[in-house]
Formats: C-alpha cells, structure tokens, sequence
C-alpha cells in the first residue's frame, strides 16, 4: 500500500479512484464494511482503492481533548493495507481544515486531487465544515463533481452500531471478548521497541518495551497475548503498569509502561515494531517485598502461559543483551 502525505504528494493521477473519507480509528466491523465496498467497486473496475485519514482526530482538534486512539496512524496504515487498501492519503487536520465549505473540501481533495470516480460513505460519516458533507449532500452534487456515490448499512453487535466508543470503553473494562467481537479480530497494540531500564533482562526475562504513539492500552495487569513479529505470531506475557516493585506506584497512568516477554524467543527487537494482540488477563500488578518474590511471579506467570499455548517445557532464563 502506498502513503502519500499531503495532496501536494499526491504525484501521477491514480487509475479509476475509488475513495472514502475517514478517521477509521479502531478500522472496527463497521470501517471493515465500507473498505470492502470500496475494494470490490476499485477492483470491478480495474480501479484503485483510496482510503484518506486524517493525522490528528478531528475532535482533538477542535475540542483540545480526546482519549487515546485505538489504533494510531501507523498500526491503522498496516490494517488498511491487510484489508486490500491500494492507497492511503493523510492529511493534517487543522482548523484551517475545520472551517472549509464542504463545497471547496469536495473539489479540492476528491476531484482535483484524486479525480475520484467512486465515493463510499459509511453510515453516519460527513466531513467538511459543521459535517456538511454527508451522503445526502454528495447523491445531490454527484453529478456535478463527476463521481458517483455508494453507501454502507452500519454493522450492529448486540444491536447497537460498533463504533470507536464502545470499543474504548470494552477494553478499559477488560471485555476482550466484546472488544474482539467489535473489531473482528483480538484487540491489539502497535508500537516501536525501545530501550527500557533493562530490568526484565538483569531478572533472566527481557522483556521489550513498547512506544505506542499514545495509542490506547488496557489497564494494569498482566496479560496473555500474541506478538507479530515481521507476520510471525508468538506466544506472549504483557505487563501494562508503572513496575510498583522498583518505587512506582500501582495504577494505569498516562505513562504507564508496556513491556512484553516472548516465550522462547531470543531475538535482537529494539528498533522494531511488533503488534500485541490482548487475549486475557491473568492478575493485577502489584508491589512485591523483594525482587526474589518478583522472580518467583514471573516465573508462574511464564508457566500459566506455556500451559495457555500448550507449550512444551520450560521458560529458560536468558542471558543479558538479547533484548531490551
């Protein structure tokens, strides 16, 4: 999948645009919905499947205030691409962005910019100034920008649309089932390997932290999941907290730590990015009186795991300096 930043990257006209407009944070049931529309109409005409996103959350924008993402911009760039997207355009969202006419919004980024052909609209979705440009006002102007517009139903579970919300809300409850159901896969995190305090590694269990560009994590706990690994998926331990143990205090807070335990793994990650996917929760953080009884926890939780992905033997305690 190709990313072009700004219109002004946009480069050689695009062959049959297909194109849909949205902050697709979480790409849930619902966004899934529409960038198949927007897939199987590009591909039916030898097309191309453009999704445009912004960089910023509309909201954060306008407002000053908005919780963390459920997917941010580089974790919702690797589903689009998973997801059959030929092209993603991002643009900034500013409030200079805010304020115009849906009218100049239309011309200048889906005609001028793209020549879009085909528009998909998901159900609710507008852009442009006050939300002007919703499907209704795209079917009225169709032909006067030269495309033709489609709409999608909305996707509902428990009969109630998906949305970013409920997800948010489904995985700081620590619902994962919910919030799988929702997204139409396991909740999960994206971030960049970087270098720790190298604690995990001096206990015999490196572990690997993560910088999640202010995406949304679960509350504090220790979890079992599945990390990707260049497309190879391998069993795991995630703690979400502030180490309690070495002098923090118990609790999610804004910088609360991620680090992940590959089981039987030895491999160099810092640099890197991997993909976490949230399966369930095995306990809570807590402060342990020694670093001993901290080892002897670790040790249980890695058993708890193994026997979870059936996996033979034991954790063999590492050497220092294969992780972070």
């Amino acid at each position: 999948m190709r990313r072009m930043e700004g219109l002004e990257n946009l480069g050689e006209r695009l062959p049959w645009p297909v194109v849909t407009v949205g902050t697709f944070d979480g790409v849930h049931l619902g966004h899934q919905r529409v960038l198949a529309e927007v897939v199987e109409w590009a591909r039916a005409c030898s097309g191309t499947a453009v999704v445009v996103t912004f960089k910023q959350p509309p909201r954060s924008v306008l407002s000053g205030d908005y919780p963390p993402l459920v997917t941010s911009v580089p974790h919702r760039m690797l589903l689009l691409e998973r997801l059959g997207v030929d092209v993603c355009l991002v643009l900034e969202f500013t409030r200079e962005l805010a304020r115009t006419r849906v009218t100049d919004f239309v011309r200048r980024v889906l005609v001028e910019g793209l020549a879009a052909r085909g528009v998909v609209m998901g159900h609710g979705s507008a852009f442009g100034r006050d939300r002007e440009g919703d499907e209704a006002f795209l079917r009225q102007h169709a032909q006067e920008f030269g495309f033709e517009v489609r709409s999608v139903a909305p996707v509902l579970v428990e009969d109630e649309a998906v949305s970013s919300t409920r997800i948010r809300s489904a995985v700081l409850a620590g619902d994962f089932d919910l919030a799988a159901r929702l997204l139409g896969r396991p909740f999960s995190v994206y971030g960049t390997v970087v270098r720790g305090a190298g604690r995990g590694r001096d206990l015999g269990f490196p572990t690997a932290n993560l910088d999640l560009r202010h995406e949304l994590a679960p509350t504090q706990g220790v979890y079992l999941a599945r990390a990707v690994v260049a497309e190879e998926s391998r069993p795991a331990l995630v703690s979400v907290g502030t180490q309690p143990t070495f002098g923090r205090q118990v609790g999610r807070e804004p910088d609360a730590v991620v680090e992940v335990l590959l089981l039987d793994f030895d491999r160099e990650l810092y640099e890197r990015d991997i993909e976490v996917e949230f399966l369930k929760r095995i306990r809570s953080q807590k402060r342990f009186p020694s670093t001993e009884e901290l080892v002897r926890q670790i040790r249980q939780d890695v058993a708890r795991a193994r026997e979870y992905f059936r996996l033979p033997g034991e954790q063999a305690p590492q050497k220092p300096g294969k992780s972070t």
